[in-house]
């Protein structure tokens, strides 16, 4: 039998990318930026200049020296990168060319890619219900592959999504020398056991989150007729016209991702929405030149 796979453009997707991202040596300096939050690793002590930042200033060290100390770091090397990707029925949803999952895989490749050719180290866990995979970091190319092989899966993909579980499978079992955690998801269904492990997890490794979502997630189409929506998770059935929903359905909807975004911002969790009727590839670029750029004042 045919494995079914997902629409996805790998290759395409990766290609479009880099070039975006232009040279590589300008690729892999703003992605090792944009990490150094947990990216480096303390050396030791020198003289603070005018020039440097003044969050590097240890002042306990200085009150003993009697003098004003910079806390002095180095590049740590194959940094340990793991994405943490929701498979569960509600990815497997679309309403223009890609599902969510669909494009989901394209960002994911195109930044697992870069990571890769850095020489850094990429892992992942996929999770519905439970955890379904996880497969810690390491690089190379059958790595790669078997990481693409396994996300384009239609079999990988169902069932419920428990972000709390996979929450918990991170605080639990990834080892904390993982320099940072990628969230992908919708990020439909928070409630508060859900935002504590978010809060724990983001205090343990350096955490962001890729929002992926479909336009129908925001906005109810204008149609005049009764539809049957199906619960995924408890097939309970409602009839509804989406003309008359429309308005409390929109509402309700940017109440969530107000809260939301206040949450991640709360737990210092950067995150990038994506919608699918929309290319990836320069939000990417932009949210990584962006996070760079707010990372620089702890280069060396």
């Amino acid at each position: 039998m045919v494995e079914r796979r997902l629409n996805s453009d790998i290759a395409g997707s990766i290609a479009l990318f880099q070039s975006t991202m232009k040279s590589f040596e300008i690729r892999t300096k703003m992605y090792r930026t944009m990490l150094k939050g947990r990216g480096l690793e303390f050396d030791g002590y020198r003289d603070y200049s005018a020039d440097d930042d003044a969050n590097l200033i240890d002042w306990k060290a200085s009150m003993k020296t009697n003098k004003i100390l910079a806390k002095q770091y180095t590049e740590e090397r194959n940094l340990k990168i793991i994405f943490v990707i929701d498979v569960g029925e509600n990815m497997v949803f679309g309403s223009t060319d890609k599902l969510k999952c669909e494009y989901a895989a394209e960002v994911v490749a195109a930044l697992s890619n870069l990571i890769l050719s850095a020489r850094d180290k990429v892992g992942y866990i996929f999770f519905g219900e439970t955890i379904k995979e996880f497969v810690p970091p390491t690089f190379g190319k059958t790595h790669f592959v078997r990481f693409m092989n396994s996300l384009t899966s239609a079999s990988t993909y169902g069932g419920d999504s428990r972000l709390e579980n996979a929450l918990n499978f991170v605080l639990n079992y990834v080892d904390k020398s993982v320099a940072s955690i990628i969230l992908v998801s919708d990020f439909i269904k928070i409630n508060d056991k859900v935002k504590n492990k978010l809060g724990l997890v983001a205090n343990t490794f350096e955490t962001m989150a890729l929002i992926i979502r479909d336009p129908m997630d925001k906005n109810l189409p204008d149609i005049h007729a009764e539809l049957v929506l199906e619960d995924p998770s408890s097939h309970e059935r409602i009839l509804i016209n989406p003309s008359l929903a429309k308005k409390n359905y929109e509402k309700f909807v940017l109440e969530q991702e107000i809260s939301l975004m206040k949450n991640f911002l709360d737990l210092n969790i950067d995150v990038l929405e994506l919608t699918t009727d929309k290319p990836f590839v320069a939000n990417l670029a932009t949210f990584i030149k962006q996070r760079a750029k707010s990372k620089k004042s702890v280069v060396l």
